[in-house]
């Protein structure tokens, strides 16, 4: 155990110093940009590593993570409707976090409270039994579909064709972020499988980008690498969770 517990320790380090370099660098170069907001950008930045904060911890299965993740959540769907404000993209996002993510940080505190989880234990975990699995999944797939259709209707960016795959590296890290959330929230190890599924998708994307001459492509591309591995790392920590509830 005490392995275990010094290995999470250095892997987590390795994981906030990594993710926080991949953070500052995007801001960096943003902010050289012409005309760009400088304060935005900085807000935006400090709301980035306070996701970084969030995701190690919640990894960890330490209940810190809803402070953190409240911080970025709220701040992040602040700078999308700022956005949207100045004639930008951004409403639905901003809405999303408002009215889904910063009340789920909420409703996970007060979940990881009653299983355990304090400034020094961590949560409870729990695993989703045969039914639960069932009912995720058919949201999970009826979710996907109905996003893809409603995203593929209005996106005009997308290349034509049967299947869009810029909308489908649209909806299927949104459906499991929402699934991921609510699961986390709810402290089930499986929330790991849809964080996964977020992370593959999200390096997909920028690897697209990066092909295509994206400018900030290889940042995002190592952060999203970086959330892998501690995505990956949650797992593990989890399953073990989980065998105590």
């Amino acid at each position: 155990m005490t392995d275990d517990k010094t290995f999470n320790r250095w892997f987590s380090a390795f994981i906030l110093i990594g993710m926080t370099v991949a953070v500052i660098l995007a801001t960096a170069i943003k902010m050289n940009n012409p005309g760009a907001a400088r304060t935005l950008l900085l807000v935006s930045a400090f709301g980035s590593l306070m996701g970084v904060l969030a995701t190690v911890c919640s990894a960890n299965g330490k209940i810190l993570t809803f402070l953190f993740g409240l911080l970025d959540v709220a701040i992040y769907g602040a700078v999308c409707f700022i956005n949207w404000k100045n004639g930008g993209s951004g409403l639905g996002n901003a809405l999303l976090h408002a009215l889904y993510f910063v009340p789920m940080q909420f409703i996970g505190f007060w979940q990881w409270r009653k299983r355990g989880a304090d400034a020094s234990s961590q949560v409870q975990a729990r695993r989703l039994n045969g039914r639960q699995w069932a009912v995720y999944t058919t949201v999970f797939v009826v979710g996907t579909i109905v996003a893809y259709l409603v995203i593929a209707r209005f996106d005009r960016s997308a290349a034509e064709g049967f299947l869009k795959v810029a909308v489908v590296l649209d909806v299927l890290p949104l459906m499991c972020n929402i699934l991921g959330q609510l699961l986390m929230s709810t402290a089930y190890m499986e929330q790991w499988f849809f964080w996964i599924g977020v992370n593959i998708t999200s390096i997909l994307m920028w690897s697209f980008a990066l092909k295509d001459g994206g400018d900030y492509a290889i940042i995002y591309l190592v952060k999203y690498s970086f959330y892998l591995l501690n995505s990956l790392n949650g797992l593990r920590i989890w399953i073990r969770l989980s065998r105590k509830g």
